[in-house]
């Protein structure tokens, strides 16, 4: 097989992916229908489970035909009781997406909004569910995409069951990279897409759950055709096949992108991204460049990097430098903050970082 040319994607996601996984796409034309590509979806959606440690017998994976933000949509949409309020725990730019969809559908909900450049505060978040009854899910994010912030999950997780909501996490930009274990940390649902974690293309998002919650859902209000959760899983469960035309050929890449991460191992694979989160911290260093967060609560997987303090600092020319030597960065998520961002996703390792900083050295001297 010839080679493709390697590009070093230092935004968060679509992550570099092997020649392995690329080529997988190139696959005989099959209609989505027959029973072999459904018996290759059946397959998929148990491999996902593994991803969180979900157990099969308690929990499901769907699978949905987009980018990773459908997940939202449809968990907010999906998952709310009539006369039931949505808490978004709100901490930065991925967050507010949640608020947003639940603006869009009209859903009530409580923008508990905190700094973007800290965890959130969990004594507010139990005074907010104390104060509010009526409150059936708390949403948060894993990991805060546009920051790095690692948020208290297992905490929030458990507050929300003391006080008898559901806890959804969007981990798109955490799963398959930090172990994550779906009943320890308390979460209800979480969600990624094919293009994160497991290293696979754009296109194919999923989200494992829990199977008695989907069904309960059966009856409350319809706020969606095309983004319905029960609705998806039923037909996954009564016929094998996604309801709608399944993105072929992404879902043969994913099949190979999850065998590649069971053989590198959950762990092997955290080592990995952590190397690589730990070389671009020294790498920052040398350049006397500084991060916007604190070590002691970042992820591991994106370090949002303050502008230097230099009048002719252009992100632009940096940019545009970095990518036509195979290394892509990508702006911050902070509004009041210049930065950029850089991450450990994907199939690299430290010397693609080492290779990435002598090369942004000399896009920074004009070089």
């Amino acid at each position: 097989m010839e080679s493709i040319k390697r590009n070093i994607l230092l935004n968060p996601g679509p992550a570099t992916t092997t020649d392995t996984v690329k080529m997988a796409q190139v696959v005989p034309d099959i209609c989505p229908r027959e029973k072999e590509f459904g018996d290759i979806m059946r397959q998929l959606r148990k491999d996902l489970l593994g991803t969180v440690h979900a157990d099969p017998t308690k929990h499901t994976c769907v699978l949905f035909c987009s980018s990773g933000t459908i997940n939202i949509d449809i968990c907010l949409n999906s998952l709310l009781p009539d006369n039931k309020t949505v808490l978004v725990v709100n901490n930065g730019a991925y967050s507010s997406r949640a608020v947003e969809v639940c603006q869009y559908y009209s859903l009530p909900y409580i923008d508990l909004k905190s700094s973007v450049f800290e965890q959130p505060d969990l004594s507010v978040v139990e005074q907010t569910l104390k104060n509010n009854p009526d409150i059936a899910i708390v949403y948060t994010i894993y990991h805060e995409t546009g920051t790095g912030v690692l948020n208290p999950v297992k905490e929030i997780g458990a507050l929300a069951h003391k006080y008898g909501a559901i806890c959804v996490v969007d981990t798109t930009s955490a799963l398959a990279m930090r172990p994550i274990n779906i009943d320890e940390e308390n979460i209800d649902f979480c969600m990624a897409s094919a293009q994160k974690g497991i290293q696979g293309m754009a296109g194919l998002s999923f989200i494992i759950g829990n199977v008695q919650e989907i069904i309960k859902s059966k009856n409350y209000p319809k706020r969606s055709y095309y983004c319905n959760l029960y609705l998806q899983y039923d037909f996954f469960e009564r016929t094998g096949e996604m309801h709608f035309t399944p993105p072929v050929q992404t879902v043969y890449a994913a099949v190979q992108a999850l065998k590649e991460y069971y053989a590198e191992g959950e762990m092997e694979k955290w080592k990995r991204h952590q190397r690589v989160a730990d070389a671009i911290h020294e790498g920052l260093r040398e350049m006397g460049l500084k991060e916007v967060i604190d070590p002691a609560i970042q992820s591991g997987l994106v370090v949002s990097v303050k502008f230097p303090d230099d009048p002719n600092w252009s992100f632009e020319y940096v940019h545009d430098y970095c990518y036509e030597h195979g290394f892509t960065i990508y702006p911050g998520k902070i509004s009041s903050t210049n930065t950029f961002r850089l991450c450990s996703l994907g199939q690299i390792d430290v010397k693609d970082i080492k290779d990435f900083f002598e090369v942004l050295k000399k896009a920074m001297s004009g070089k």
